[in-house]
């Protein structure tokens, strides 16, 4: 990875981390890790806890922060979580919201959308 993107995407997550703060979130975990699985954020507001992916770009030329947030990547979040919620025996509801930030001089958004995606059954 670039380091510019990696920068880019630091950012994000500073302002995702903001956003969520000033929204009445507690912030739980940051970039938690366990083995091959990566959450960006983990929070919790009311009884809810909340596995959040941030995509930041610079524009959207290449389409929406969110788009990027494919099948694939959800199957991983959703595995990912699964494994916080039986580390750390988490018997609350949970949910998966995706922060989309995009960044450049003309334009800063930040769109929060919760309940982005579920698991599915199988």
């Amino acid at each position: 990875m670039r380091k510019n993107t990696k920068e880019i995407g630091d950012r994000g997550e500073e302002q995702a981390k903001a956003h969520l703060l000033e929204n009445g979130y507690l912030l739980l975990e940051t970039n938690w890790r366990h083995k091959k699985y990566e959450l960006d954020i983990i929070a919790k507001i009311n009884q809810t806890i909340v596995f959040i992916e941030v995509k930041t770009r610079k524009n959207n030329t290449f389409g929406e922060p969110e788009l990027s947030v494919t099948k694939k990547k959800q199957q991983f979040l959703i595995a990912a979580a699964q494994q916080y919620v039986i580390t750390n025996n988490i018997e609350e509801e949970f949910r998966f919201d995706i922060i989309a930030i995009t960044n450049n001089s003309q334009n800063k958004s930040i769109q929060h959308l919760e309940s982005a995606f579920y698991p599915s059954i199988k």
